[in-house]
């Protein structure tokens, strides 16, 4: 097997920084080692670091596209947004799909399937719509929303062919508790969002097994001192983990700093990108809905309605660090560690350790993505 040894560089994860060296074969990190007291292996190919930030290849869990195209629109537009998506640092993609008719959603998990097959940094598909409040509908659009019942849900896990990693759902809808209870039960991960529900329906949530809030914050009510919400009752219970869009518009980095205080260990940065991420201001669609980006702010056509947005993952980072004040390593695992809990995968993704996959972004001192390698492969630098 090919080895690549990167050398002189700050090892930075979830378990802090040091000054070290990773040794990669094939698709796995073979060693990794302390500067000054582990001495490098011979490797095939040496790569000389210095001054410059290694970290585990970042995982979104909820992004829609990037580079001009979207994942709902078939396998070569999802590999040309997961390219862009891959050069600033995202090794491992959930395909997040919109609210479409109940016949395209299924197609589109024929899609993902497929994908999940053939490209290893697939991870699978988020079910964004279609079971969701349609005041806090955001970016989907309303006639395709509905309530969640058992045959619709059966229908989608048929699609999926287990390709479904997580769903979204608003646990006031009728039947929405039980569809939680079913989707929990084929082994997906159930987010609360895009809700009006009050504090203790969405207990009665993640009491039936949901484990996520969809973007914290966003498409959901506030916090209010005698009505705390769905947002409280994710801060408290301590299997939750928190999707945050820490981009500068959809949340406050003032409030960043509260969330990662409050729930230490369960925020996951995710970008909720669409087609406009790592690419130009213009016109676009979500799902079947007209956008307009104007300064990296995506909304839907004539109002100030939010329609995801332009982030990726390595902006992220240095959006947490450099704005919001979040410790370095707090925010590395939120785009490493954490979504790897949520999928199931941390004993294999999200930490600088042999055996753990050959991940892996180099940044520069402003936090700026140099060099990816995603399952062992380069793709960006």
């Amino acid at each position: 097997m090919t080895t690549t040894l990167l050398t002189g560089g700050r090892l930075l994860d979830a378990e802090g920084s040091r000054h070290g060296w990773v040794l990669l074969e094939g698709d796995r990190i073979a060693a990794t080692g302390l500067a000054g007291q582990d001495a490098p292996p011979p490797a095939a190919t040496t790569i000389d670091v210095a001054g410059r930030t290694i970290t585990p290849g970042f995982i979104d869990l909820h992004g829609h596209g990037g580079g001009g195209a979207a994942y709902d629109n078939g396998p070569d537009e999802i590999r040309q947004a997961l390219a862009t998506h891959r050069a600033h640092g995202t090794t491992r993609s959930v395909i997040s799909l919109v609210a479409n008719p109940l016949d395209d959603v299924v197609a589109s998990l024929g899609v993902v399937a497929a994908l999940t097959e053939s490209d290893p940094t697939v991870v699978g598909a988020h079910l964004e719509g279609p079971f969701l409040a349609i005041g806090r509908r955001g970016a989907h659009s309303p006639e395709f929303l509905r309530n969640p019942d058992e045959a619709t849900v059966a229908t989608l896990l048929e699609a999926g062919d287990g390709c479904i990693r997580q769903v979204t759902i608003a646990p006031e809808l009728p039947g929405a508790l039980d569809a939680v209870r079913q989707f929990v039960a084929a082994g997906v991960v159930v987010a609360v969002g895009h809700t009006e529900a009050d504090e203790y329906l969405a207990r009665a949530a993640f009491e039936a097994g949901a484990t996520l809030v969809t973007h914290i914050f966003n498409a959901m009510p506030g916090i209010h001192h005698r009505d705390p919400g769905p947002i409280v009752a994710g801060f408290d219970d301590d299997s939750v983990t928190l999707e945050l869009v820490l981009d500068g518009v959809h949340v406050h980095p003032s409030v960043a700093q509260m969330i990662f205080r409050a729930a230490p260990h369960r925020v996951a940065l995710v970008t909720d990108a669409m087609a406009a991420a790592g690419g130009q201001d213009g016109y676009y669609q979500l799902g079947s809905l007209n956008v307009t980006v104007q300064n990296g702010l995506a909304v839907l056509n004539g109002t100030q309605t939010i329609a995801g947005s332009t982030l990726t993952q390595d902006v992220a980072l240095r959006t947490a660090v450099t704005v919001a004040g979040i410790d370095e390593a707090r925010a590395v695992e939120a785009l490493t560690r954490t979504p790897a809990c949520v999928l199931g995968r941390d004993h294999e993704w999200g930490s600088l350790a042999a055996g753990f996959a050959a991940d892996l972004v180099v940044l520069d001192d402003d936090w700026r993505t140099e060099r990816v390698w995603a399952n062992g492969v380069v793709v960006g630098g």
